[in-house]
C-alpha cells in the first residue's frame, strides 16, 4: 500500500519503521529532518512538506498534541487540501474529541475518509509491533487500512462508524492509566516509609492482585525511580488528563480522580519536571510523605 507517514516522534518512528519491513511504500514527513534519515535509510522517500505525504492511498498521522494535528490537517496545504478524494487519514494521536470530530466533517467534505485510530502501548511496544489499536470509523475504510493495523500492533479493537468513540475511549483508558500510576505512588510511599523493600511490594502485586503490563511496566519504573528517557512525557500526560476532564465535562460525567490527577500534573510541571516521564508524578506522594523518593535510583 501505497501511505504517507507524518510524525516521527518515540512512538511514529517505530511505527513507520514497522510499516516500511511489512513491504508498504512509505513517504514520511517531519517537522525535524533528522529524524527522517532512519527511515529513508530503510527505503522511505522523504517528504519535504506535509502534501509530498499525501500523495497515497493512506496519510497517517501520530502527532503530539490538538494544535499540531489541527495545522497539519486542516492548514493551508494541509491534509485536506492535499489528500485525493476517496483516500483515507488515519489519525493515531491522542487528541481531543472535539478535534476529532472537526477532522471527521472536514474530510467528509472534502470527499475523503477518516479514521481515529489511537494506540496503547510506550515506545517499546511501538518499536516491536506489540500496539494496541483502537479505531473508530466507517467499516470499509478500516478494511481498507487492516494490513497497516496488522503491521503496527498486536491487536485492533473497532468501536464502530463514529471516529470520536475511538478518541474517547483512548482518553478514558490513559485515565486509568494516571489512576494506576497515583495509586501506585501512593502505596509505594506507605509501605517504603514503613521499611518495605518498594521491588519487593511490586513483585508481590504484579505476581498476584495485578498481573497486568501497566502495574508491571509503571510499579518497576516507580520502584527503580526510572523516570529518564521519557517514554511518555510529563506534559503529554497533562495534555491527556485535560482532554478527559473537557469531555467529562462535556456529557456531564463527574471525574473527582481525574481532577485530582491535573493537579498532580500541574504541580509536577510547577516544579521543573518537563523532561520526566508522566508516571513520575508517583514522586510525589512521597514528597507528601517526607521521603526523598520512592524506590532507588
Amino acid at each position: 500500500m501505497k501511505v504517507g507517514f507524518i510524525g516521527l516522534g518515540n512512538m511514529g518512528s517505530g511505527m513507520a519503521a514497522n510499516l516500511l519491513r511489512a513491504g508498504h511504500e512509505m513517504t514520511v514527513f517531519n517537522r525535524t529532518p533528522e529524524k527522517l534519515r532512519p527511515l529513508t535509510d530503510l527505503g522511505a522517500r522523504r517528504a519535504d512538506t506535509v502534501a509530498d505525504a499525501c500523495t497515497g492511498e493512506v496519510v497517517i498521522t501520530m502527532l503530539a498534541d490538538d494544535s499540531a494535528l489541527r495545522r497539519v490537517t486542516l492548514g493551508e496545504d494541509g491534509i485536506v487540501d492535499k489528500l485525493r478524494r476517496g483516500a483515507t487519514h488515519v489519525s493515531m494521536s491522542t487528541v481531543s474529541v472535539e478535534l476529532v470530530r472537526d477532522l471527521a466533517q472536514a474530510h467528509d467534505q472534502a470527499g475523503q475518509k477518516f479514521l481515529a485510530a489511537p494506540v496503547f502501548g510506550r515506545p517499546e511496544m511501538a518499536a516491536a509491533a506489540k500496539l494496541f489499536i483502537v479505531v473508530a470509523g466507517a467499516p470499509a475504510a478500516v478494511r481498507t487500512c487492516q494490513p497497516l493495523f496488522d503491521a503496527l500492533g498486536q491487536r485492533t479493537f473497532p468501536f464502530g462508524k463514529e471516529p470520536v468513540a475511538a478518541s474517547l475511549v483512548k482518553l478514558a483508558g490513559n485515565f486509568m492509566l494516571a489512576a494506576c500510576i497515583e495509586s501506585l505512588g501512593e502505596a509505594l510511599s506507605l509501605v517504603g516509609k514503613g521499611g518495605i523493600d518498594p521491588a519487593m511490594f511490586v513483585d508481590l502485586l504484579t505476581s498476584t492482585l495485578f498481573p497486568a503490563p501497566a502495574y508491571r511496566t509503571y510499579g518497576t519504573l516507580i520502584a527503580e525511580s526510572k523516570f529518564q528517557p521519557a517514554g511518555f512525557a510529563a506534559p503529554l500526560g497533562h495534555k491527556d488528563v485535560r482532554l478527559l476532564l473537557a469531555a467529562s465535562e462535556s456529557l456531564r460525567v463527574p471525574m473527582p480522580i481525574g481532577s485530582l490527577l491535573n493537579d498532580r500534573f500541574l504541580r509536577l510541571l510547577a516544579q521543573g519536571g518537563e523532561s520526566l516521564d508522566w508516571s513520575a508524578i508517583s514522586q510525589l506522594a512521597a514528597a507528601d510523605a517526607g521521603l526523598p523518593r520512592i524506590g532507588r535510583s
